[in-house]
């Protein structure tokens, strides 16, 4: 399985197989140092039972990340196959889950040009206003003011706003590039 970037398309589905990989490893491994106790002593009560109860820790963890990550599937092929033909002058970020403090929001794509930010995201009951705003606060917190963020969950609004921004990103030719990356890696720390 090779590695898929954060940011990349696939990269939840990536996650999630990792995830689950790793939770069945972490599992097993709690199960054999158990059984391995038991069999040599003939009773639970031993040291590596006590081990075996402490490893159930890091593997419930993986098993909270695999929980979390379940619902949400990266975006189709087809997509971004046609987001990357109609925005080649944009920076791209795909396969994002935002966390806030009291929400999970998926989001499958958000393109930067300048000081615009457009999102996109196929899941109904995403709160765009909500996920918008917090990518903002965050932004505004960090010291990147004046952008304009905004989530559509709709695909044909979206991408007519994205091929808009690549044209005049192609005809003004300015170099924000470096500024688009910051805050591309900016909301990837967001993202599960």
């Amino acid at each position: 399985m090779n590695k898929v970037e954060k940011g990349t398309p696939g990269y939840l589905d990536y996650k999630r197989k990792a995830e689950i990989i790793r939770t069945i490893i972490y599992f097993g491994i709690v199960a054999a140092v158990f059984f391995l106790g038991y069999f040599q002593t003939g009773s639970r009560l031993n040291m590596l039972t006590v081990v075996a109860v402490l490893g159930c820790l890091p593997a419930s963890k993986a098993l909270v990340g695999v929980i979390a990550r379940l619902p949400y599937h990266s975006i189709d092929q087809k997509t971004v196959d046609d987001i990357r033909s109609k925005t080649p002058h944009l920076t791209v970020a795909y396969d994002m889950v935002i966390t806030s403090r009291e929400k999970i929001m998926p989001l499958d794509c958000i393109v930067i040009s300048g000081h615009n930010i457009f999102g996109y995201t196929h899941y109904d009951k995403v709160n765009t206003s909500e996920l918008a705003k917090h990518i903002s606060s965050t932004l505004k917190s960090n010291q990147y003011s004046g952008l304009t963020v905004r989530v559509l969950n709709e695909y044909r609004p979206f991408i007519t706003r994205a091929e808009g921004l690549d044209h005049i990103a192609a005809v003004e030719k300015e170099d924000t590039r470096e500024l688009e990356e910051e805050v591309r890696a900016l909301i990837l720390t967001l993202s599960m």
